[in-house]
């Protein structure tokens, strides 16, 4: 018996998850860095390292520059996530390459970097997702690439010679060949599609989602008892329990929400389950939901879970149009969105209402700009989770942004498209203006 579309739909919808999400410590853009600067350093035999060069493109160095790294001592930098991938990381952990970073391997880096062994660069004609790592070492080069998703190392080369990639992991593997195929697929689903292929998840499915949700509640619960980075969690609960702030639904999934982003962006060394790239897009995309239900008393935890998925694909569909790294803020405005569609699924069960809601969210945050990774994301997005129950709860009440407002369209899928357009041919001298203002930050010792 062949396959039915349904289950053509939903095996599509399977493949997508498990690629756009894995495990990561800290942010991702560092760790594409360490990553490939531990790739590199393992092609070559163990030895001091003469230089070291790290070559990324305009977004992931300015993701990388101020965020705190994990088992760095709260430090930050493009050169030092570099530095320590090189002299401490292990490739086979991929984007948690960080772990195995101990005190020892730390100061390894920082020699390094006391010593002026190691150069970071904008690469100039970068397309898209890019890290080279160029290492010299007793007079053999070893050089890595990673490039188009950031855990995948799609170049190893050693004196020059192409080096296969060990045992199964070869460079150029489902994610660089399968997920582009499945993104186009999502770009062509209307949102009641994706409504109706939660009708057919089971049982390994909500498993699945709810393995990546307990890794970032865990950040969650570390964020709200400990306060790292900048603690806007903890903070905003004290609030509230000073009575300084009124719980409710929006509120709660901006406080937890927060609080998660507080530990990952503070170098918390506790793993993330990571969407389209990034570990604070996850949050963002889950964690209100999951907030909103324990709010509601939700006692049906399937259709809890079934709705983090339809926010997940609402996530990845945006991501998919706006591209993997862009000026937007993915978390508060493609997370925000697919949030806002979940909490609408989740109270109204309708398509109608899943639609509005993104429309809503889109008009009222087209476009936050993503000004670099960093401890003062929790306070952005978290912000921006809390109006996307908010907009969810405006639509289920009928009230939703009209089709001749803005670039919000007849549809919500043409409104997502819409937002896409103004992201890729509209704000293109936003990210090189964000990026001079840091670059100029950092020469002057800010």
């Amino acid at each position: 018996m062949g396959l039915t579309i349904k289950d053509i739909l939903h095996n599509n919808a399977r493949q997508l998850l498990h690629l756009e999400t894995e495990p990561g410590l800290g942010c991702t853009e560092p760790a594409a860095i360490g990553l490939c600067a531990a790739t590199a350093a393992a092609l070559l035999p163990p030895g001091d390292i003469d230089s070291l060069t790290v070559e990324t493109d305009p977004n992931i160095y300015k993701n990388a520059m101020g965020v705190i790294i994990p088992h760095s001592d709260e430090t930050s930098g493009v050169d030092l996530a570099a530095a320590m991938g090189a002299t401490a990381g292990d490739p086979a952990k991929k984007l948690e390459v960080f772990a195995t970073v101990d005190k020892e391997g730390l100061a390894r880096a920082r020699r390094l970097l006391a010593q002026g062994r190691v150069t970071a660069s904008i690469a100039p004609d970068a397309q898209g997702l890019f890290v080279r790592v160029t290492l010299v070492s007793g007079g053999r080069t070893a050089q890595a690439v990673v490039s188009g998703c950031h855990d995948n190392v799609s170049s190893r080369t050693l004196d020059g010679q192409e080096v296969a990639a060990p045992g199964a992991a070869q460079a150029g593997g489902a994610s660089e060949t399968l997920l582009p195929e499945l993104q186009e697929w999502l770009l062509g689903m209307t949102l009641a599609d994706l409504v109706h292929i939660l009708d057919d998840m089971d049982a390994s499915d909500l498993r699945y989602v709810r393995e990546g949700l307990d890794l970032n509640l865990a950040l969650v619960d570390h964020g709200l008892s400990r306060g790292p980075g900048i603690a806007v969690g903890r903070t905003l609960l004290g609030l509230l329990r000073r009575g300084l702030l009124q719980k409710d639904m929006a509120q709660w999934a901006a406080i937890r929400t927060a609080a998660g982003i507080d530990s990952r962006m503070g170098g918390v060394p506790l793993p993330a389950m990571t969407l389209a790239g990034s570990g604070n897009q996850c949050i963002a995309a889950g964690i209100p939901v999951i907030s909103a239900a324990q709010y509601l008393t939700l006692e049906d935890e399937g259709l809890a879970l079934k709705a983090v998925m339809l926010s997940y694909l609402v996530t990845c569909c945006i991501k998919a149009g706006v591209g993997r790294l862009s000026c937007l803020c993915g978390s508060g405005v493609a997370g925000g969105a697919g949030v806002a569609a979940a909490v609408a699924y989740m109270m109204a069960g309708s398509a109608e209402a899943v639609g509005g809601a993104v429309k809503n969210h889109i008009a009222c945050f087209t476009p936050v700009v993503c000004d670099g990774a960093k401890t003062s994301c929790a306070l952005k997005v978290g912000e921006l989770a809390g109006a996307a129950v908010r907009n969810a709860l405006l639509a289920i009440s009928g009230c939703v942004v009209r089709s001749t407002d803005g670039i919000v369209d007849a549809s919500p899928e043409q409104t997502m498209r819409n937002l896409s357009q103004v992201v890729r041919t509209g704000l293109t001298g936003l990210d090189p203006a964000i990026l001079d203002v840091m670059l100029a930050k950092q020469k002057a010792g800010a």
